[in-house]
């Protein structure tokens, strides 16, 4: 008999993460060979701001499979609206196209910035309306 059990549990989740990550290697070792995708594992990308040593903005994300994911985008309210979010974008692009990455993509909340990111050559390509309640995620792409 199969139980179903909703808790909290680190390593139960260890064997779920480790079984989907042996599972999507298999998968994406056969997408590789039938698309010539790079065989380069996921790895981090990230580009910081400083001023006088202090972090003023920054992207974090990776690239994998060809594409750039970015996670998250900070920019410190005093630097907003002066050009220093796009100079950050850039840089992350670079490098991933250094890396062999043709496109990009990331994920924002109407209350954050998709109107940046289509700024930047970023396209909407998808809309998920009341998530979270009152808001809206769209979800973005642009080829490098």
């Amino acid at each position: 008999m199969i139980e179903i059990v909703a808790e909290v549990d680190d390593e139960r989740f260890a064997l779920v993460e480790k079984g989907l990550e042996e599972f999507n290697a298999e998968r994406s070792a056969a997408l590789r060979a039938v698309h010539g995708l790079p065989d380069d594992g996921e790895e981090p990308l990230q580009v910081y701001a400083l001023e006088d040593g202090v972090l003023v903005g920054g992207i974090t994300g990776k690239t994998w499979a060809g594409w750039l994911h970015i996670e998250l985008m900070w920019v410190a309210e005093e630097q907003r609206r002066a050009g220093l979010g796009g100079r950050l974008l850039r840089r992350a692009e670079e490098v991933a196209r250094e890396r062999g990455c043709t496109h990009s993509r990331v994920e924002s909340w109407g209350f954050q910035a998709p109107e940046f990111y289509q700024g930047q050559g970023y396209t909407v390509f998808g809309v998920l309306e009341g998530y979270p309640a009152g808001e809206t995620e769209y979800l973005l792409s642009k080829p490098l």
